[in-house]
């Protein structure tokens, strides 16, 4: 009678807590699914989907030209200017504002890059060294010129930089007389060749860029500001955030991104190309959009961008494999926008009604 007595206690504690680690078990595996099923219904899985498809199709019919690895490397290569500045316009966009002069303000620092490097008389690291500061110090310059007329002049940011935009690129054409600059330094030439690892160190440093740019938004203070400013800047304001002075940081670095950009795009064609920088802007806003970044701020995701910039590049170079007119191309690029858009206005009003 005594040892069934004092083994009840130990038998009722061993039921608990196999019920209790049962219930554990249980709800961790109800958070994975839930997990896994938001992340198959994200933006960016839709989008690696849109992605899969068009990589299919133009396989499909240019199956010796677009399925190769040379012409990847290629997608690659033309992607990466436009993957900096993307990153830059995501932290911009889910602070709920938009740059429209990072195309222009990429010609600009290259032309400022092209020309200090031919001031320089030099052909060496360090010439390549000084035209990347310019490049980035040009870039930095307009962005936050943009950055005090939203902040201190209260001009919306559609209009300052639309603004800029022409502005930005006006002055380059007065610098340069409105022609290209190809006074580039050799060294500068060998570096855009060099491939450590296979791979252009364009890509490197857009890759690099992709990462550090990820890790800022969604593991520090500063991300979590942009985020929380991008979803109601009065609330922000009251919690202590200094909205002008982050805002303004945001436009700073969009601009610097551009003016890294705007290195990059020199290195790889050995001139300023003037002229082939004016879709860039779209191709950045929709690849960031496409991606799953709001257009309304407060959302968006840095793996969602790397996803949505191959989008328009993929489809671009299909396009001319195809040896389809450039008008179709922008014509296709200006409905991809607009249908983003309506699909980022269906998820907020279904956020609304839940």
């Amino acid at each position: 009678m005594s040892t069934t007595r004092g083994s009840a206690p130990g038998a009722v504690t061993e039921d608990v807590s196999r019920t209790t680690a049962g219930l554990l078990r249980e709800e961790a595996e109800q958070a994975r699914r839930t997990l896994l099923k938001r992340a198959l219904t994200s933006s960016p899985a839709y989008m690696f989907g849109v992605l899969l498809v068009l990589v299919i199709v133009f396989s499909i019919l240019s199956p010796s030209a677009f399925p190769t690895t040379s012409n990847a490397r290629n997608v690659v290569l033309n992607a990466s200017p436009l993957l900096v500045m993307a990153v830059a316009m995501t932290y911009v966009m889910i602070a709920g504002g938009f740059d429209l002069s990072i195309g222009s303000v990429l010609v600009f620092a290259n032309v400022i890059a092209a020309k200090v490097m031919g001031w320089m008389g030099t052909d060496d690291a360090l010439t390549v060294v000084v035209g990347l500061l310019a490049a980035l110090a040009a870039g930095g310059v307009w962005g936050t010129f943009n950055g005090l007329c939203i902040t201190k002049l209260r001009v919306p940011p559609l209009i300052t930089t639309l603004g800029t935009l022409g502005a930005a690129l006006g002055v380059a054409d007065l610098i340069s007389g409105g022609n290209d600059v190809r006074t580039v330094p050799l060294t500068l030439i060998n570096l855009g060749s060099a491939e450590p690892l296979g791979v252009s160190w364009i890509v490197w440093v857009a890759l690099v860029v992709l990462v550090v740019g990820g890790l800022v938004l969604h593991m520090t203070r500063f991300g979590r500001h942009t985020y929380v400013i991008g979803s109601n800047p009065e609330a922000a304001r009251r919690a202590g955030i200094n909205v002008d002075r982050h805002v303004l940081g945001l436009y700073t670095l969009s601009g610097v991104a551009a003016g890294l950009a705007g290195m990059l795009s020199l290195t790889q064609f050995a001139t300023t190309t003037i002229a082939g920088h004016t879709t860039d802007v779209i191709s950045v806003i929709e690849g960031v959009a496409l991606g799953g970044t709001s257009m309304f701020g407060g959302s968006g995701l840095m793996v969602g961008t790397l996803i949505g910039i191959f989008i328009p590049a993929t489809l671009t170079n299909g396009f001319i494999i195809q040896n389809v007119q450039p008008f179709w191309q922008q014509v296709a690029t200006g409905f991809i926008l607009i249908g983003a858009v309506y699909l980022d206005q269906l998820k907020r009003r279904s956020r609304e009604r839940a």
